[in-house]
């Protein structure tokens, strides 16, 4: 049985004692992490992302009451979501609602109604640890609203149809990564995907001796003042400067030969999101190789890059990525890097995966002496996309 069939079979079991029967339909939608490709997705170049091994699962039935309300409890004891289908859909409370709500209203403008629902939700994806927990309950949303219908839209239609969820309706401004690879993530591959031309290729990556690591180290710094939003402008500016629509069309040597007419800052960006995008498709290539220290060494070039360049690392991610050089190759790790947005979350490392479990130990032991606290560990092979488990 693999983790995703028990999942589901534990969230059919929790559906009985919430509802008194069982579920007619179960849906999974799985969390993701980038492999590298970090603040490019806005300057219009690549991710390489993949799905992992968690997931939010959601079994449901035709509501008893007869009502056209959908009804979403969370199995973590979370306050519940009533869905009026009846009245125009608008963002409210609980906050955590607003993403299953703005799918729901989605839907509903494309003239596609599930009806009343009673729906369970399992999730096992790490929240606030960048791990895309709200995607996963997105595309898990408009993955049920499919089944229940009988109506399943164009994939890409279906991950922006979510990512739309997540601006409106929980007001984050994310991009097209996220929810891509939780509704058209493959086992056993990463996605190398273009943020520009939103195409996607699927490279393969069979080795089942390596996998890659997560590694929470169970902080969020909040982005001060504006962050993101600075990066973006400061990107914005500088592709303006350099004459290009996005830094996408800019070169190393372009930015060079226009050093003197930036900001130290702003060409700093720069230079990170154009190596960045080198590094992104060079590791693609890596993977299709499976060239695995090639891939680790532009992990650890893109790590020092967002640490020094665009300056969204933090002591504590420092730490895991130093401790991941010090087991080194001899040790079992190729490569390491934060991921995700920056100032806290997760870093992610490519493994032996026969060294799995003495990796684990070191870097835990290492960054609870260093930082105090207790880090997250666990493994992941890429996994599948959107799944219906039960129909």
């Amino acid at each position: 049985m693999t983790s995703l069939q028990k999942l589901a079979a534990e969230t059919a079991q929790q559906f009985v004692k919430t509802y008194g029967r069982l579920p007619r339909w179960i849906v999974a939608a799985p969390g993701r992490v980038n492999v590298i490709g970090e603040h490019t997705d806005y300057n219009d170049g690549f991710v390489l992302p993949m799905a992992i091994e968690h997931y939010a699962v959601m079994a449901a039935d035709r509501s008893m009451d007869g009502n056209n309300v959908v009804h979403i409890r969370d199995t973590s004891g979370a306050e519940p979501v009533l869905v009026d289908l009846s009245a125009p859909v608008q963002p409210g409370l609980p906050q955590w609602g607003n993403y299953p709500r703005g799918v729901i209203a989605g839907f509903l403008g494309r003239g596609i109604n599930p009806g009343g629902l009673d729906v369970l939700l399992h999730s096992t994806v790490p929240l606030g640890g960048g791990l895309s927990s709200s995607a996963a309950l997105e595309v898990s949303t408009a993955t049920l609203i499919e089944v229940v219908s009988g109506q399943k839209i164009d994939p890409v239609a279906k991950a922006l149809l979510c990512q739309k969820a997540e601006n409106d309706f929980a007001g984050v401004p994310c991009g097209i990564m996220d929810q891509f690879v939780s509704v058209m993530g493959r086992q056993n591959h990463l996605l190398l995907l273009d943020c520009r031309s939103r195409k996607i290729e699927l490279v393969p990556m069979n080795d089942a001796a390596v996998s890659l690591m997560i590694i929470n180290t169970n902080v969020k710094h909040e982005l001060v003042g504006g962050g993101y939003a600075e990066r973006r402008a400061q990107c914005e500016l500088a592709a303006k400067i350099l004459g290009v629509p996005a830094l996408r069309d800019a070169t190393a040597e372009m930015l060079e030969s226009a050093k003197a007419k930036m900001d130290e800052m702003v060409f700093r960006r720069a230079r990170h999101v154009i190596g960045e995008i080198e590094r992104t498709v060079h590791a693609a290539e890596g993977v299709r190789a499976s060239n695995w220290p090639a891939v680790g060494q532009l992990m650890y070039a893109s790590h020092d890059s967002v640490r020094d360049d665009y300056e969204v690392s933090c002591p504590e991610l420092d730490v895991v990525v130093e401790l991941a050089e010090a087991v080194g190759l001899k040790g079992g790790i190729y490569g390491c890097r934060m991921t995700g947005g920056g100032f806290g979350g997760c870093a992610v490392a490519l493994v032996k995966t026969e060294q799995v479990e003495a990796i684990s130990e070191k870097i835990s032991a290492g960054y609870k002496k260093k930082t105090k606290i207790e880090a997250t560990i666990f493994v992941t092979r890429p996994a599948a996309g959107a799944t219906v488990i039960k129909a």
